[in-house]
């Protein structure tokens, strides 16, 4: 690969990678666009105008063409295509299945019915650093459908962090996203859009995709993940989830890039973001200066990745009804910390939509406001199939172990053990 990557201005001799289309099948990279000046001799292409080994088609006046110009493509180059189109999810263990192992959950007791996940749809605002690895994540899962938000650029400066590849850059995140995710898993449904969503117009469509952006585009989304880096897209976030009474996470990571969280919301349940703002706002300070200007963010795809894991893996809790979601779940990486604790509303929060949902909280019945809790009413076999023969004996059935003899004891008679030495020593003269 990186012989492609120097030869692919037209200069590197002896190479024959000259306005070839190169396709290397393990990864799907290759470039296009040469001019096509040399003959390829000792090379893997041909004659330089497209014909090479794998049949590209993008030399002179080829596609995406230009001097040099890089593109991912699927592995079958032919087509354009990844994998066909599955229509029901399967649990038969092969290795051209990619369900199998997400199927296995239900086999081993954790989900229910893992089929349902083709069902839901999750919209995500912000596609950086920890939106797009939940959106690849998710993709991976084989979510029903993904609404993407974003209006940032690709940059160089984002290639620390995970998903984006340097030939993305100048894309919009949510077009680079879609061209990645559509080739992982063509089963997920997309939309995207490259939009501001703190503006007027951009906030009403927001609200739109949120009430009618499920796959009947008709219905509500099932949940909203908050992936951005500034309190103003949080707040609008917040607004638009507390009017509709729409569930969803909250996510960051600190300017130091060395803890996290995720946070639950649920209008009228848990603390909206304006009930427990950042302390610079609630000291009636300027919200912008929790976002310093002329500050690099220090950035790891580390802290990064797994806050987007502890994302994903909320939202499938949610989704599929396993495990406990937490209110709020921290990570500091410094300490090896993971807090986690509960945050009630505030009855006094400044949103009149957040005051409104918690009265209606207090109205539902007992049992709705209730977090209910699995019970087993009787214990499971952990082990049915018990392959390797093991038996477990009721102790009753063993013989107990002899005593060990009794030692025979000496009286002395009060004796001393000198008095008792003394008079082996008379025995002996």
């Amino acid at each position: 690969l990186a012989q492609a990557f120097l030869s692919r201005d037209g200069r590197h001799p002896a190479r024959g990678l000259v306005g070839a289309a190169v396709m290397y099948n393990s990864y799907g990279y290759g470039y296009s666009g040469g001019k096509g000046k040399r003959d390829g001799k000792g090379g893997k292409t041909g004659d330089g105008k497209g014909k090479g080994k794998d049949g590209g088609k993008s030399g002179k006046g080829g596609k995406r063409g230009g001097k040099g110009s890089v593109e991912w493509r699927p592995k079958d180059s032919a087509t354009g295509q990844g994998r066909a189109k599955i229509t029901e999810m399967s649990a038969e263990v092969r290795d051209d299945n990619p369900y199998s192992r997400l199927m296995a959950l239900k086999r081993m007791g954790v989900v229910e019915d893992y089929e349902k996940i083709r069902t839901y749809s999750v919209l995500i605002v912000g596609i950086g650093g920890v939106g797009s690895v939940v959106a690849e994540m998710l993709t991976r899962c084989g979510i029903g459908k993904l609404l993407l938000f974003d209006y940032d650029k690709v940059e160089l400066a984002n290639m620390n962090r995970l998903f984006f590849r340097p030939e993305q850059q100048g894309m919009s995140k949510v077009d680079a996203s879609l061209a990645t995710l559509k080739g992982i898993n063509p089963d997920v449904e997309f939309e995207a859009y490259n939009r501001n969503i703190t503006t007027n117009e951009n906030y009403e469509h927001l609200l739109d995709r949120i009430k009618h952006g499920a796959l009947d585009n008709k219905t509500a989304v099932d949940l909203v993940l908050s992936c951005v880096d500034n309190y103003a897209a949080r707040m609008t976030i917040n607004q638009a989830c507390n009017e509709l009474g729409q569930t969803w996470l909250e996510s960051g990571v600190s300017e130091n890039a060395v803890s996290g969280h995720i946070q639950t919301m649920i209008p009228g349940r848990y603390a909206c973001f304006e009930c427990a703002p950042p302390a610079v706002v609630a000291s009636g300070g300027d919200e912008k200066e929790i976002k310093r200007e002329g500050v690099c963010a220090a950035s790891l795809p580390t802290t990064m990745g797994i806050t987007a894991g502890f994302l994903a893996q909320a939202t499938l809790k949610y989704l599929l009804k396993f495990g406990t979601v937490s209110n709020f779940l921290g990570y500091d990486a410094l300490g090896d910390f993971f807090p986690t604790y509960g945050m009630a509303p505030n009855p006094d929060c400044g949103s009149y939509w957040c005051r409104k949902r918690q009265e209606e909280w207090k109205n539902r019945p007992k049992e709705e406001r209730e977090e209910k809790k699995p019970v087993d009413d009787e214990p499971t076999e952990l082990h049915p199939d018990n392959e390797w023969g093991i038996v477990v004996e009721d102790s009753s059935d063993f013989t107990p172990a002899p005593e060990p003899p009794k030692e025979d004891k000496v009286d002395t008679k009060g004796a001393s053990v000198a008095d008792l030495m003394a008079s082996l020593k008379q025995l002996s003269t």
